[in-house]
């Protein structure tokens, strides 16, 4: 009897935790823009607070302190907004020239397509009524390219909570961090507080780490880029030079998406395949550079997250929230590693999702 009850209280805990696992992922779903909301919030305040925090050592209230924080990094956004959609007004209206190449470039394609179709009809003849009988392949209702982006990145329902309701909770995030960080312990037993807290502590470091360091990355390969586009005179270097590196930063992919802004641009200067072939060996260093230098000195050491954690991650939050996922797969991947760490038999998912743990024998 007691036998049946331990198997049986197995597959009850076995059915729970899949039950559990099938209503969170159905709240990350069906919840997607407030989840999101709130996670671009939880991560942008910890990558804030520092700053808060100095200001208050200062004594400047922290609410004082936050507000002051939120309309500096606004003004800062803001004014490499300004710079950039400068020079992107200044490209719209040359667009006529780039997209008369492009439209050249597109003929020239569809006839070397045909051609070679023409050659292969030849070496695979086929009869005239299979010719016939064969349905012409037409493409209809193509989506505009504003649908495809705004399916990439969220509904506009979405991109409307993110607008409206991240300022202030951010703002409310920094201004009551004691009170949060006290609730938070308040909430286990107080045997477990000390474990919660250095878990806590942890985050925070890993998430202010990430950010950190993402953007020291995104600045040198931004700077990097468009002082090699001033060099080989490209035109709107520093505007293609920060979409390059912003792009450059996609984990595997960022090595080709890096390409298409300079690309671009180059097909209305450049008449031979050289230069172009220059613009993928350069970008193509500096994203090796970035993934095997930048990236591991300036955000590894916190993170510590092995390769196939990282693609998973990608892979799982890019398909479930678009672009946004992306961005927060990482932060995430390396909440639950240290969450796994300090938590009691989940040790072992975190030395998986680990990088540079070393799994001790067993005694």
């Amino acid at each position: 009897m007691l036998v049946e009850n331990i198997k049986f209280t197995a597959r009850s805990n076995i059915s729970q935790k899949i039950i559990a696992a099938g209503i969170v992922f159905a709240v990350l779903y069906l919840a997607s823009s407030i989840v999101m909301t709130l996670l671009l919030a939880v991560l942008i305040a910890y990558f804030l607070d520092p700053a808060v925090g100095l200001l208050n050592r200062f004594h400047v209230p922290r609410a004082l302190g936050a507000v002051l924080v939120l309309m500096a990094s606004t003004a800062v956004l803001a004014g490499l907004g300004y710079f950039l959609l400068q020079r992107a007004d200044d490209f719209a209206s040359d667009w006529p020239r780039y997209s008369l190449v492009l439209r050249q470039t597109a003929v020239a394609v569809n006839q070397k397509v045909a051609s070679l179709e023409k050659h292969v009809a030849e070496i695979t003849p086929q009869d005239e009524e299979g010719a016939r009988a064969r349905p012409a392949v037409r493409i209809e209702n193509s989506q505009p390219v504003h649908e495809l982006m705004l399916r990439g990145i969220g509904s506009l329902y979405a991109i409307f909570l993110v607008a409206t309701f991240l300022p202030f909770l951010i703002f409310f995030m920094l201004t009551a961090k004691r009170r949060l960080w006290l609730a938070t312990l308040h909430l286990f037993p107080e045997l477990e507080r000390p474990r919660v807290e250095s878990m806590l502590t942890q985050v925070g470091v890993v998430l202010r780490g990430y950010m950190m360091g993402n953007l020291l990355v995104a600045i040198i390969l931004a700077l990097a880029s468009g002082i090699f586009f001033w060099t080989i005179h490209l035109d709107y270097p520093f505007l293609v030079g920060t979409v390059s590196g912003l792009l450059n930063l996609v984990p595997y992919l960022g090595a080709v998406l890096s390409w298409v802004p300079p690309m671009l641009v180059g097909m209305a200067q450049w008449k031979s395949i050289g230069p172009f072939l220059g613009v993928a060996g350069a970008l193509g260093g500096f994203h090796l550079a970035a993934q095997n230098l930048l990236v591991p000195a300036l955000v590894g050491r916190r993170v510590r997250l092995n390769a196939l954690a990282v693609t998973v991650a990608l892979m799982f939050w890019g398909w479930l929230w678009g672009a946004v996922g992306l961005v927060l797969a990482i932060p995430i991947t390396a909440t639950v590693k240290v969450v796994c760490d300090h938590a009691e038999g989940w040790q072992p998912l975190g030395r998986f999702l680990g990088a540079r743990d070393k799994v001790r024998p067993a005694d």
